[in-house]
């Protein structure tokens, strides 16, 4: 029987998914993180596969998402993205500690992924710590400072009037850059990454992320194996069956 479970850490709430006969054990993990606009809840799928193989999933609540949600306007939101997505990075650690301190957690082994969001998310964490093990984007971009301009470019366009001076956002540029993996792929350190992402993606470009693939497999050249790439060409911004399985396949695999 899998256990769901709602609870806080620090005051950040959380699902932890696991099989109960496993509960009290320790064991490899994995965090999921959900995409922008959505919540932890949204994931359970992930986590239910998961925690059938053996794994403890831990899905945990972006900041001003889900029951963290604020009163915001949905231009206000979007001009948080990037304090969420580097807020929600520090958060990480938080958990892991949470639960390697309770004996729960296998440090050595433990996964990180995520959808959309999430996956920026997981991208930007593989350069600040080295104890993931594993990881899986879906959907994601390493490619901060780009993302960011053209996410600015956007806004713009579509509002003349940002609450951003030209100040703010080179200082926004500066910090994002110590999260921006397409800027230091020597960070990964051979670990295992699978990218699943379509090519008709709307949201987060396609583009970007390929070419930081092709770019990082010379940094693979002693375990061509650990990193791969999914080409989607029909589903767009959501994942298929198939991203959802070979993800679980991954860490089954890595893990």
């Amino acid at each position: 029987m899998i256990t769901v479970e709602h609870d806080f850490t620090d005051n950040l709430p959380f699902l932890h998914v696991v099989l109960s006969e496993k509960k009290d054990e320790q064991l490899p993990g994995i965090i999921f993180v959900h995409g922008f606009e959505s919540a932890k809840e949204h994931n359970l799928h992930y986590a239910y596969y998961l925690a059938k193989r053996g794994f403890r999933v831990l899905l945990p609540e972006a900041p001003l998402h889900g029951e963290r949600k604020a009163l915001m306007t949905e231009s206000e939101l979007n001009y948080s993205f990037w304090e969420i997505v580097l807020q929600m990075i520090k958060e990480l650690e938080i958990f892991v500690n949470a639960f390697t301190h309770k004996d729960l957690l296998d440090k050595k082994r433990i996964g990180l992924a995520g959808t959309s969001m999430g996956g920026i998310i997981t991208l930007g964490a593989l350069t600040q710590y080295s104890w993931v093990k594993a990881a899986v984007s879906l959907m994601g971009s390493p490619s901060y400072e780009v993302l960011a301009k053209s996410k600015m470019a956007s806004l713009k366009k579509d509002k003349n009037d940002i609450p951003f001076s030209e100040e703010d956002l080179e200082k926004l540029y500066t910090q994002l850059r110590k999260f921006d993996l397409s800027l230091q792929p020597d960070k990964l350190m051979q670990r295992p990454l699978l990218f699943w992402h379509s090519e008709i993606d709307e949201v987060v470009p396609f583009g970007p992320t390929f070419d930081f693939y092709l770019k990082c497999k010379k940094h693979y050249t002693d375990h061509p194996d650990r990193i791969h790439f999914i080409v989607d060409k029909t589903s767009g911004h959501k994942v298929s069956r198939e991203g959802v399985i070979e993800t679980v396949r991954w860490f089954e695999r890595y893990i």
